[in-house]
């Protein structure tokens, strides 16, 4: 018994970055477009999820083993193999993605806890972004994604709903295995959102500049040189990022199973307000007394702890690139006073996204198009982390191999063609 105990210890130990990556991928902007792809589509976009999980593996596994092999972020690389405007474009392009990502979710935070307390938007937004600096600047990341995990546990809200409703599974299993297209706008428009909320180019910023974290906390980096490195260590990272992409994916295909189910056959196809996007869990609650408020609870406290989670993620994924970038210094593991340029650019970033809540954009919107904005920001980022991946000089003998390689350039390639399909579409009418 004591040996089994152990065993599952250790495993658990080797949780760290991939999983922390896998909760913040289910932020509010992805419940939010994860819940319009089901109310208007219904079923019609599960196929996305199979597509979707050996693709968000392979990039974030390269982006991962970037960092640690490396022993610096993906902004430290491209600055080391690519030119001055190669990479301010990256940098420019994860900052603005992340930005408009913040101000969405903490909106998003706002609109949720005003299903619970009749409090005013603004003071709201106010109040939740002076939480997240506060933590973010003065608790160290480990301790508060601790606490905000417990919160995030909410979203299993989601994959027991599927259970507990009556579904069409024959439907259900079709459509998660047969891809259904169709050759309009309003679908590419929300397939690239899909792929956008998924496949972000702040996880892949991020999760490289943890691994170098994690290998400064296990004293794996000298002062010179690169980091000491074994193939177990590859081995548990490898299977790290793989847990967390799957416990992400589940997720995903549960929010759109029960947002097709309860939304979409019932007439609803447009998820316009927070109180839209909570209905999908009403049936959770159904044995209760009030259960459109329980699911309302249940709803907003699974946006809060997941936003209070994938805010920092966000704004700290863009310090590290720009601190990288410009030679500063950077870390969560760092005071204030020792990176004020580091967490200078974590406050910018997100005074910066609570002021995109005063400019009349409706919070859910904001949420889709913000993942939209994602999934067309993402597509050069491959490509330069296709590149490095696969570069011996950089990664000597854990670049990727062939099965790597060849799934991280489909990855570029259905992100590009989804993009290309939405802006023809769009021009078409």
């Amino acid at each position: 018994m004591k040996k089994t105990v152990l065993k599952i210890k250790k495993f658990f130990k080797i949780f760290g970055p991939g999983v922390i990556t896998g909760a913040a991928d289910d932020d509010p902007s992805g419940i939010a477009t994860y819940t319009q792809t089901g109310a208007k589509f219904g079923y019609g976009q599960l196929w996305t999820v199979i597509v979707m999980l050996p693709l968000m593996t392979a990039i974030q596994e390269a982006c991962a083993r970037i960092g640690a092999v490396t022993g610096h972020g993906l902004a430290s690389v491209i600055k080391a193999n690519y030119s001055k405007k190669v990479l301010y474009a990256a940098v420019l392009l994860v900052i603005i993605a992340n930005t408009i990502n913040i101000g969405a979710d903490i909106g998003a935070l706002a609109a949720a806890a005003q299903l619970l307390i009749p409090v005013s938007f603004v003071i709201l937004t106010l109040g939740f972004t002076i939480l997240i600096l506060i933590l973010e600047i003065f608790t160290s990341y480990k301790v508060y994604s601790r606490i905000l995990k417990w919160l995030a546990m909410t979203l299993l809200a989601y994959p027991l709903t599927v259970f507990i409703i009556s579904q069409p599974w024959k439907t259900i299993f079709v459509a998660t295995f047969w891809p259904h297209v169709e050759l309009n706008f309003e679908f590419f428009f929300i397939i690239t959102g899909v792929l956008g909320t998924t496949i972000s180019p702040y996880m892949f910023f991020w999760q490289a500049s943890e691994e170098v974290e994690e290998e400064k906390e296990q004293h794996l980096i000298h002062r010179y040189g690169k980091p000491k490195i074994s193939a177990l260590f590859i081995r548990n990272l490898r299977l790290d990022n793989f847990m967390g992409m799957v416990f992400s994916e589940i997720a995903t295909w549960s929010i759109i199973v029960v947002a097709a189910t309860v939304l979409h056959q019932n007439g609803i196809t447009d998820v316009a307000t927070a109180a839209d996007a909570a209905k999908v869990l009403e049936p959770l609650v159904h044995t209760f007394p009030h259960s459109g408020l329980l699911a309302k609870m249940i709803f907003a406290f699974g946006i809060i702890g997941l936003g209070l989670l994938g805010i920092p993620v966000l704004s700290g994924s863009a310090a590290y690139a720009y601190s990288e970038a410009f030679n500063m210094k950077e870390g969560l593991n760092l005071k204030l006073k020792k990176a004020h340029g580091f967490y200078g650019v974590i406050t910018i970033a997100t005074l910066i996204g609570l002021m995109i809540n005063f400019i009349g954009i409706d919070p859910i919107k904001a949420l889709v198009f913000t993942a939209v904005f994602n999934g067309v920001a993402a597509v050069p980022l491959i490509f330069l982390i296709a590149r490095i991946a696969r570069n011996r000089k950089v990664m000597g003998d854990y670049r990727s191999g062939w099965l790597s390689n060849t799934v991280v350039w489909i990855t570029f390639v259905v992100m590009l063609a989804s993009a290309v399909a939405m802006f023809y579409t769009l021009a078409r009418g």
